[in-house]
Order: C-alpha cells, then structure tokens, then sequence
C-alpha cells in the first residue's frame, strides 16, 4: 500500500455558516458530483419528506436545521473527499468547535442577502486562531442580494480576512446571468430552475467577442468588473491560502446547483491534503508509520433500532486497520475493532483500512470520551479538544418513576456526545444539565423519549457560571469546599466543579481563594 499516495488524494473539510445561509444545501449537492447520492433532499420546510441526506436525526427533519455534526465520504476525479457538515444553529457551537479539531481546511458559506452574521465570525475566529486555510462561498446568487464588492469588503472588516475572488458573478437576483471563473478561465452560463450539472464556456480571453454572443447586455460590465478585482485584490498564492492567510472566494446557488462544481473543481486542486497535529509528547506528521487518532465526536443512537453508539475518530498517522490491537491511551487497555464503518450520514459500510484524513466510526459500548487518543502503542495524548463551562443550567428530574434505569442510561450516553454536560451536586445528589445554548434542553428531552424511552423534567435553577477548580495549598481548598459545600458538584469524570451563582460569587471566590485556580474549559 502506498501511504503518501492516498495522503495526497485526501481532502478533509468542515462546512461552517450562520443558519439558513445554505450549508446543507451545498453539502448535498457536492454529494450528487460524487454520486454519492441520486437526489438531492430539501430543509427548507419539514412539508417536504425528501430531507437532506445529512440531517437526518428526527428532531432534525422535524424543524429543518442541522444539530450534530454529519460525517461523508465520496470520491470525485480521483480524490478522497471527506466532508464534515456542522451545524449553524449558536446552540450547537460547541459541536462545530470540536468538529473543527478533525479537519485540515473549511468552505464557510455566506448569504448573499445576508452577508456575514454572528455565528459565522465567531466560527471564522476559531479557523483563525488556529490558522486553518478558508474558502468563502458566496450563496443564493439568484436572489436578490448586496453587491459583490460589499460583500467582499464586509467579509475583510467582519472576519479580518483577506480575500482573493476565483469567481465572479454576472448580476444577481432576477438578472442572474452566471459566474466566470477568473482561476480556470471560464464563463459558466446560469439557466433558471433548471436542477442539473453545469457546464462551463472556455474563454481564453474576456475581451473575446464571444463573451459578447453569450452575454449579450452584460459583457461589458463583466469586462469592467473583472478588470477592477483584478487591480484591487491580490493574486490567488496557495502557499498563502495553505498558511490561512488568504481566502479565495467563490459564487453561485448551492440550491439550483450552481457554481458548486467550479468550488469543487478549484477546491480539490489547492485545499490541503491531511496534516499532522501536535501531541502532549510531539508534532505528529501524517506519513509516520504507526497509526494514531483521536476522538472527537461521539453519537448516540444512529441507529436507534440496535441503540449503537459510535465514536467518531480521526485517522492522524499510519494505516487504522481492521481487527487490530490498539491502544486506547486513557484506559491503557487494547482494544480490536470487527467492524468500523465509513459513513455516508447515518449509512454505513464496514471498512478494512482507513488513512490519515478519513473518518472511522468506531463501536462503543462505552469505552471512548471526547479527547480520546487511539495508538499502535505510544502513549500520546492529542491536545485542543476541551468542553467549554456551559452557560445554561436547569435541574433535571425523572417524569416516570418506572423508567429511571433508561433516564439514567439516556442521560450518560446524551451528555457523552459533548453537547451537554452533567452535573451532579456533591451534597444534594441531584442532576444538573448545563448547555450553551436552549435549544440543546428541547433536543435532550426529545431524544430521551424517542430514542430511550424516558421522561424528563426540568426545574429552574439560577446558575451564572460552573468552574472545575484545582489548588495546592490543601488549607484553602478545605475550606472552600466547606464553605460552599452545597455549591459544588461532580462531572462525569468526579471531577469538582464550582457552581456560581452570579458573576459577583466568583469574583468574590477568585479574590478570597487566591491559591485556588478556577478554569472555565475542561482542559486544564
């Protein structure tokens, strides 16, 4: 097997946007260039039974938006695509962060109505910091919109990037003519409703008369445009864009299917095959010998006929094969896996190999945690995948006495995913679901009952912050833990937390406790 080959051939990818800018849309339809699929599904409304391939939880299909991140692979032209899709909705960032972890590049998607919105700078900031390489995808085209050059101008001042266009439109809106692709020198022509493949005009030269024949009206303000992009933005550089210091930017109709295969075609030639990452012990580079690869996502009940429960791993180094000792780092225990699985959203078919890019899901019948390192034997731990304090608390009660056993499993195996964390008060012994977002409690209750059988309850609680907190100064720790005996709980790995009432009861512990260190993610 030649492992830099299939290295090179791998493209790993997370789609990110604000709700509703087209994300699914756009995943869907680089689906059907692969053929991974024959039809394309809508979310626009919860009428349409045809739903997209990668939302497919039931809560999902019952109000048209994406809460957990889909895993799919395809092959186009030879290369091996992986696309992670995330969901938009704020409530679920902490999903889309971690998801961020287990991809070598993004495409963020961007409303041409809307243009750029909260959750998508707060995403971009994260791509920033860790400077993973960026592709704009400009969407809804054919609606009407602001104008390209604002957009462009909008999207430097909001997400501080640097923009290079590859593609540029002709009109938008009613007026909607098509886009030309300024990286590969061609003018693809846009036909209203019509749901099929494009194909591009091969033009050597704008100037060329037959812009004219095919753009009758528009030629000349083409001509004009694209000589303007040209003197004020910089010129594509891939070294650039690989080190995410440039952003190309594409536009088209993820919906009526266009300009998504002029993404696709520049994407896969300049997006960056896998890349190592560092670990607690060294920098990992993806053509070492020995396999490793970490946890970043796990999920409940894809199947909620058989309750599975799958680990989602992302292949850093080596060859994962199947059924083969390795070593999970945490619980210093080998384990062999009979049947991982390569998905196509909830499908999935069992697999022999997989290299450094993919995505393996992994059986669980609860071994794994989020953070989790796979390796051939070494022990390392992969960094920078951390559970963020929640910001939402409410009490979690059982509603049906005679099903707390499936409550209790419910609960573990839900807060397991990482959308949620559990709580529960040293003292009281009672439950505690903090969340980022509201819209994670309607999910949880849905899910107890549809997928386990259980009934839940919530009662108020008023809770500013949660902070795990360590010290080695045994005197102040003791009698922190005395004095706020009843404001301490354990999390899912025994570890105390802090639970602040109000802004002012931290700062308040903070000055009085000044040895004790109070962290407000998990990764300490």
């Amino acid at each position: 097997m030649n492992i830099q080959k299939e290295i090179k051939r791998r493209r790993t990818f997370a789609i990110i946007s604000h709700p509703d800018a087209g994300k699914t849309t756009l995943t869907e339809k680089l689906l059907l260039y692969g053929g991974a699929i024959q039809v394309a599904g809508a979310v626009k409304s919860n009428k349409i039974k045809k739903t997209a391939t990668s939302d497919w939880m039931e809560v999902e299909r019952q109000r048209g938006i994406s809460v957990a991140t889909s895993v799919m692979g395809f092959e186009y032209n030879d290369i091996k695509i992986n696309i992670l899709d995330t969901p938009g909705h704020q409530d679920f960032a902490e999903d889309t962060f971690r998801t961020l972890t287990a991809v070598d590049s993004v495409i963020v998607v961007i409303d041409v109505a809307k243009g750029v919105e909260p959750q998508t700078e707060k995403l971009v900031e994260v791509c920033r910091m860790r400077k993973t390489p960026i592709i704009v995808f400009i969407n809804k085209l054919d609606r009407p919109g602001k104008d390209a050059f604002e957009l462009l101008d909008e999207i430097e001042q909001k997400l501080h990037l640097t923009v290079t266009p590859l593609s540029w439109p002709i009109n938008m809106g009613a007026n909607f003519k098509g886009v030309y692709n300024i990286f590969s020198r061609n003018l693809a022509l846009f036909t209203p409703n019509k749901q099929t493949i494009e194909t591009g005009v091969e033009i050597d030269d704008l100037k060329s008369l037959e812009v004219d024949k095919y753009l009758p009206h528009d030629a000349a303000k083409l001509r004009e445009e694209v000589d303007l992009v040209s003197g004020v933005y910089p010129e594509m550089d891939i070294k650039k864009y690989l080190a995410g210091d440039l952003s190309p930017v594409f536009f088209g109709s993820a919906l009526n299917n266009f300009g998504v295969r002029e993404l696709l075609d520049n994407f896969i030639q300049i997006a960056p095959p896998p890349q190592g990452k560092d670990s607690d012990l060294r920098h990992v580079n993806p053509d070492d010998n020995e396999f490793t690869g970490f946890v970043f996502k796990i999920h409940a009940n894809m199947d909620p006929n058989h309750r599975d429960r799958i680990a989602f791993v992302r292949v850093v180094s080596g060859v994962f094969l199947r059924n083969t000792n390795y070593l999970h780092v945490r619980l210093n225990r080998k384990l062999k896996f009979a049947s991982p699985t390569a998905f196509m959203a909830q499908k999935k078919s069992v697999v022999d190999e997989m290299y450094p890019g993919d995505i393996v899901g992994l059986h669980d019948t609860g071994n794994f945690k989020i953070g989790d390192t796979l390796t051939e034997g070494e022990i390392l731990n992969y960094k920078g995948i951390p559970s963020f304090s929640p910001e939402l608390f409410k009490y979690v009660e059982n509603a049906d006495p005679m099903k707390s056993k499936q409550l209790a499993k419910g609960l573990e195996q839900l807060t397991d995913e990482g959308v949620a964390q559990l709580f529960t008060g040293k003292h009281t012994g009672r439950k505690i679901i903090g969340t980022v977002g509201a819209l994670q409690f309607e999910v949880i209750q849905h899910r107890l009952e549809h997928e386990y059988s259980a009934k839940c309850r919530y009662e108020h609680i008023t809770l500013h912050k949660t902070a795990w907190f360590t010290s080695k100064n045994k005197v102040q720790l003791d009698d922190f833990r005395a004095r706020k005996a009843n404001q301490i709980a354990l999390d899912k790995e025994g570890r105390e937390v802090f639970l602040a009432d109000s802004a002012f009861a931290l700062q308040m512990a903070q000055e009085k406790y000044k040895d004790i260190r109070f962290y407000f993610t998990s990764e300490f």
